[in-house]
């Protein structure tokens, strides 16, 4: 029987006087990231028991605006890269790429 292993990732939020994001920062010791600073974060989490996404959405309020539709155009890519992998749907895949493309040139992303 092979011994489970555990990783950690820890993320901190400093928050002001009114519990808005001033900092965020995380750390993975496995992936050798320790305190890097970052602007914005989404994390979603799968509940199987009641079938249900729970998410944290944060954002430093120093986070400019054209970043953030570079994040969520960034963000959206890779969920079609990563639901590609786990679902094999190549057409609904395809579908998912060409709303990023869309939203790219709405939000002006691309030349």
């Amino acid at each position: 029987m092979s011994k489970s292993i555990t990783s950690e990732i820890k993320i901190t939020v400093e928050l002001d006087e009114n519990r808005v994001p001033e900092k965020l920062t995380w750390s993975a010791q496995d992936g050798g990231v320790e305190q890097k600073e970052a602007k914005a974060m989404m994390l979603s989490i799968w509940d199987s028991k009641v079938q249900e996404t729970l998410r944290i959405d944060l954002w430093t309020k120093d986070m400019p605006v054209d970043e953030m539709k570079l994040f969520f155009h960034q963000t959206l890519v890779a969920m079609s890269d990563t639901f590609q992998r786990a679902t094999q749907d190549e057409k609904m895949t395809d579908t998912m790429k060409d709303f990023c493309d869309y939203f790219a040139e709405k939000m002006e992303l691309k030349g």
